[in-house]
């Protein structure tokens, strides 16, 4: 989470908790969006879920 410290924290030290939480929640939806070359560019969710169907059919062969 070094990402979300180094580009959200520094800015929130004026801001009110509610408003905190919501730059969090922002900058963690635009993470689990976007590409990442360790996942073979793919996004934390697609990489789950890829995980999890694959998961699936182990335990069914």
């Amino acid at each position: 989470m070094a990402g979300l410290e180094r580009e959200t924290m520094h800015r929130m030290l004026a801001l009110t908790m509610s408003q905190a939480r919501l730059e969090k929640f922002r900058w963690l939806t635009y993470y689990n969006a976007r590409r990442h070359n360790a996942l073979s560019y793919l996004s934390p969710m697609e990489f789950e879920q890829q995980h999890h169907r694959i998961a699936k059919l182990l335990l069914v062969a």
